[in-house]
């Protein structure tokens, strides 16, 4: 569901670095094991206010042997990447394949009709050079978001490992 939430925004603000960045946000939430979803039993009878005080304790621990804190709100490791200088585009190519057809319909005679075959060659490759570009920054930064959750869910997961070793040393069960 998250996925496709992002799927559809990536596709209104294409290449914006927010988009990823909230992306990212959204794939935490669907992070396996999150301390919400862990299951703790007291196998040791402690009370209520025993079981938070504790709880806390590990909290406490944990984010300091991991250096990560899961009620942090997340920050990127690296920033998004930048996009490149703008390449071709139709009216770019037009242009300079309208003046290279020119100058070679001239060589033949028919400067009018050099310029109009250049134009739209050049409208056409040019086109094709700004698309292909799109596609590089694209891919880029789906790459970049896909780095970032992962080492998100990495940070996390180490995260849950050492709460858990906490309860379990003070006597819970944690699932």
């Amino acid at each position: 569901m998250q996925k496709e939430r992002c799927d559809r925004a990536k596709y209104r603000v294409t290449g914006a670095w927010f988009v990823s960045l909230l992306c990212l946000v959204g794939m935490m939430s669907d992070v396996a094991f999150a301390q919400g979803d862990l299951i703790v039993y007291p196998n040791r009878g402690q009370s209520a206010q025993q079981q938070e005080k504790d709880k806390y304790e590990c909290y406490t621990w944990a984010k300091q042997q991991t250096g990560f804190d899961p009620m942090a709100m997340p920050t990127a490791s690296a920033p998004p990447p930048q996009k490149e200088a703008q390449q071709g585009g139709f009216m770019r190519g037009a242009v300079r394949g309208g003046a290279v057809g020119a100058i070679a319909g001239a060589i033949g005679d028919d400067a009018g009709k050099g310029a109009a075959i250049g134009a739209a060659a050049g409208g056409l490759f040019g086109g094709m050079r700004r698309r292909d570009q799109a596609s590089r920054e694209q891919q880029a930064q789906d790459q970049w978001a896909q780095q970032q959750a992962a080492e998100y869910s990495q940070g996390r997961n180490t995260y849950n490992r050492a709460y858990g070793a906490c309860l379990d040393g003070k006597g819970y069960t944690v699932r």
